[in-house]
């Protein structure tokens, strides 16, 4: 850890100890362990806890830093952005059929091949051999081209012009500004419906403590889930982004480029990975003729 960040670090514990931990987590980075990571996560009964989707390291740090909590007596419900919410009958009936396999669970919530479920699953055999609830929080793919195609009234509001336009701009770069411009504001209100669903799934949840397993994206305070808190609900959560290091950015720019989009946040190596873009201009190529 750089000196900087044991000194942040130190800072957060101290102010955490005094029971301040909303307000000074803020803009606060921490070490990718699992010591640091399950410190932040038991300072709320609500945690959003960010990922990059097929980053294998971030999934092992959170899953680590999940057992510290359970070894210590936290009995959060799990919620899973990678289960669709109509699902959520098919979860609790495969866990009364086979309670300790993942793997059925998974099957019966039909959980989609997209998803890398080798690094899923884990957090699901978790929730089972602890009896912890299973949440399938998502809109589903279908749901959401609905929303997308209904026009501005199927979402709530988006509570400023900057924030949707936050929310289209997200779209354009995450698709590598290969889409039809037409396409963009369907994209991006489908974008907050899953912000929308996804908070409306934890809420039951609150009282007894839940942490929500999702990308980065929804994690973010100023755009994502908690964004669609309410102001009580918003006190009682932490949202936590696990990031990969950018090897050309410094700390502080680091600090200035995620502060604001989470309450704290930490820092990882990239997975390897092609080019996303390359393979988007593959499948969006049309194709030849004759």
């Amino acid at each position: 850890m750089s000196m900087i960040n044991r000194k942040v670090f130190r800072l957060v514990g101290a102010f955490v100890a005094m029971g301040m931990a909303t307000c000074v987590l803020a803009a606060m980075p921490f070490p990718p362990d699992p010591p640091a990571l399950a410190r932040v996560m038991a300072q709320q009964r609500v945690v959003v806890l960010g990922e990059v989707h097929d980053n294998a390291a971030q999934h092992a740090l959170r899953l680590a830093a999940l057992k510290l909590l359970l070894e210590r007596g936290a009995r959060p419900a799990l919620a899973f952005e990678q289960f669709d919410r109509e699902r959520q009958a098919d979860i609790e009936r495969a866990r009364r059929e086979r309670p300790k396999d993942a793997d059925y669970v998974i099957a019966q919530g039909k959980g989609a091949p997209s998803w890398r479920w080798e690094l899923y699953r884990p957090f699901v055999q978790l929730a089972l051999d602890h009896d912890l609830p299973i949440v399938a929080a998502n809109l589903s793919r279908g749901e959401a081209m609905k929303t997308a195609l209904a026009g501005p009234g199927a979402v709530p509001a988006a509570p400023t012009p900057a924030f949707l336009a936050v929310h289209e701009d997200l779209i354009r770069k995450g698709h590598c500004d290969l889409l039809p411009a037409d396409a963009v504001p369907g994209m991006a209100r489908a974008q907050i419906a899953r912000d929308v669903a996804l908070a409306a799934a934890i809420r039951p949840w609150f009282g007894r403590g839940v942490v929500l397993l999702t990308g980065n994206g929804h994690a973010r305070i100023d755009i994502g889930v908690p964004a669609w808190f309410a102001p009580d609900e918003r006190a009682a959560s932490v949202s936590i982004g696990i990031l990969e290091r950018d090897e050309d950015e410094s700390e502080a720019e680091a600090l200035r480029t995620f502060g604001s989009r989470f309450d704290a946040y930490t820092l990882t190596q990239a997975a390897p990975r092609p080019d996303p873009c390359d393979e988007l201009r593959q499948r969006m190529r049309p194709p030849a003729s004759g």
